[in-house]
């Protein structure tokens, strides 16, 4: 090994256990005794352990974000979808919204793969060091209430604010009296320009105000929302339905 590759494994030993948090001083001292032999296996070691951590992160983080089921985009079908002009799929996939602190909000009727999408996205962020909280709007607001009547409510805030990613899935399915939306627009705006959130939903933006009970209430979370967003069109196929066993039972009979 010549003076140049000596030095160049050198650099990425010191570099690959700094990641490991090793002091730059106990480095040094280690490297300039080091034959290059010993440098390649220090090397070995310490790529093999830090692609242990990075494997028990990413899978800790996939279990931290309280999925209901795990998917990804192998078998999701894209044809239905109505990306905006300035997000189209390979955007969406770099994950460069979440870096950016942007909002998406996949639109469309029931059955039409506005949570598999948002599952995905979200393990898709997860494998890429994101940490994320996957919560149905119902589920986020119980824990609110609860939260805010026992005292902890900031503690709740707190990790929520924690993420890089919040997924708020089924928003307008059930409607919800003026505290729950209240602590649910804190937790939108503590979001604003502050993290990432994707948000799913059936209802078009000028019937948010009867889901939340007041008009102005769903006019200053839209503002939020739309303001640093990207609108994602499914239509309204349902899927679920046009794959369902029990009409297809039915068609063959």
């Amino acid at each position: 090994m010549n003076f140049k590759e000596k030095n160049l494994l050198k650099q990425q030993v010191f570099e690959v256990y700094r990641k490991l948090f090793f002091s730059k001083a106990t480095l040094d001292q280690c490297l300039q005794k080091a034959t290059p032999s010993q440098m390649e296996m220090m090397y070995l070691i310490a790529t093999t352990e830090l692609e242990s951590r990075q494997h028990s992160r990413k899978v800790r983080y996939v279990r931290n974000a309280n999925f209901p089921v795990l998917k990804t985009f192998a078998d999701y079908d894209f044809s239905h979808v109505k990306f905006p002009e300035l997000l189209d799929k390979q955007e969406m996939l770099s994950l460069r919204f979440i870096g950016e602190h942007k909002t998406l909000v996949w639109y469309g009727s029931c059955g039409t793969g506005k949570t598999h999408a948002t599952i995905a996205l979200g393990i898709l962020a997860c494998n890429n060091d994101f940490k994320v909280k996957f919560f149905t709007v119902s589920q986020l607001v119980l824990l609110l209430k609860k939260a805010h009547y026992d005292g902890s409510l900031e503690k709740v805030l707190h990790l929520l604010s924690h993420q890089d990613l919040l997924i708020l899935d089924e928003l307008g399915y059930i409607p919800m009296d003026l505290e729950s939306a209240q602590l649910l627009f804190r937790v939108i705006s503590d979001a604003y320009e502050r993290k990432s959130l994707i948000i799913t939903t059936n209802l078009p933006f000028s019937e948010w105000g009867k889901t939340f009970t007041d008009d102005q209430l769903a006019a200053a979370m839209i503002d939020r929302i739309v303001h640093h967003g990207h609108l994602i069109q499914t239509g309204d196929k349902d899927w679920r339905l046009e794959h369902s066993l029990m009409l297809n039972k039915r068609r063959a009979q």
